[in-house]
């Protein structure tokens, strides 16, 4: 093949290259993987409306996250482990979202430090997602690096008090190499390969209380990630929340749990402009960020899109999905009569159908 045209095409040549026995847990969701499906596609289900005649002689992509400008309104979410798709892992990925000009959300489950990521994305902004640990010391550990290392905001994962039961990494007999540099995770033996789910040491007793007390010790916004109901959005804003991003782990927690993009809207209507809201899942063209603006958010993230360039090309196929999105991006705005990412609204979206998400 060719230089890859699109993301799918990036996805074909990870799936052929990585070892399929590594490659599910980066491709694969929870049980049936029902939400993983639903994620991309709800932005099926969304048809533009475009706007002409309007000048658009300059169209600019740039927007704001938590007030620091991005080139983009499509940001690096985090996933772990990058290492095991390149030898670089997330220093590869560091430089080329710092080279496009975007924002890079770390995971705890890094296979770089802190301070090498942080080194290799120069002044370009970058978050931490967070973990809370049984060993709430090594939580606090954690928050204190990231924070010494320049990191701005912390992302903390709010569906992960248990792992869901992901058997596409059972069935191809996923482990972790014994020598994967997990720095930030404690595991029982490192010279014994195991699963995450046997290496992580989660809590399974996180509360909102944890968000005040996180947001206290580290002194930074907290970001609340894995919201999908209108109920917890509310209660996110009234425990300080800085933003929320709406996501339901890449459909890899709750099987049967609704599309990023169907339960956006009633997130964004329960906070009502008191916080910043973001979503995750499923993004696979700029026209996807596009509609997800038209519902609400300030922007989007992408992960499983990164990693396949992560997998196929190392630093060079990040930057090249990244410029691929942000190309796509720059003429979705164009063609729907928008000079910048902060003039799309639910006006230029319909419904292919109605949704009932009661169906």
């Amino acid at each position: 093949m060719s230089e890859p045209v699109n993301v799918a095409e990036y996805f074909e040549l990870a799936a052929a290259k990585v070892d399929p026995a590594v490659w599910c847990y980066f491709e694969g969701g929870a049980g049936d993987e029902v939400t993983l499906r639903a994620n991309v596609g709800a932005y099926a289900r969304w048809r533009f409306r475009p706007r002409v005649l309007v000048d658009v002689g300059e169209v600019s992509t740039r927007t704001t996250v938590l007030g620091t400008p991005v080139s983009m309104p499509l940001l690096v979410a985090p996933f772990a482990m990058q290492r095991l798709l390149d030898p670089e892992g997330e220093v590869a990925t560091a430089r080329a979202a710092a080279a496009l000009g975007t924002l890079m959300c770390v995971s705890t489950v890094t296979t770089s430090s802190y301070d090498e990521i942080a080194a290799a994305a120069g002044d370009a902004p970058r978050w931490l997602q967070l973990y809370v640990f049984r060993d709430r010391q090594l939580t606090l550990d954690n928050l204190a690096e990231a924070r010494e290392s320049g990191y701005s905001a912390i992302a903390l994962t709010v569906d992960t008090p248990v792992l869901g039961r992901r058997e596409r990494d059972l069935r191809l007999g996923f482990e972790l190499p014994p020598n994967l540099p997990l720095p930030y995770v404690k595991g029982k033996d490192p010279n014994v390969p195991m699963t995450f789910a046997e290496q992580a040491q989660i809590s399974p007793s996180v509360t909102w209380r944890d968000l005040e007390w996180i947001a206290a010790e580290s002194g930074l916004p907290v970001v609340l990630k894995g919201i999908v109901t209108r109920e917890d959005a509310t209660l996110a804003v009234e425990h300080g929340a800085a933003a929320i991003l709406v996501s339901n782990h890449g459909g890899r927690q709750l099987d049967g749990a609704p599309a990023t993009l169907d339960a956006l809207p009633e997130v964004v209507e329960a906070v009502a402009g008191r916080c910043e809201v973001y979503v995750d899942g499923g993004i696979r063209r700029g026209a996807d960020v596009l509609k997800a603006l038209a519902l609400g958010a300030q922007a989007a993230f992408a992960g499983r899109a990164i990693a396949s360039g992560l997998a196929v090309g190392g630093e060079d196929g990040v930057r090249r999905v990244l410029t691929l999105l942000r190309d796509e991006i720059e003429l979705g705005l164009a063609l729907l009569g928008c000079g910048s990412p902060a003039e799309v609204t639910r006006s230029h979206i319909c419904p292919t159908v109605p949704y009932d998400p009661a169906a």
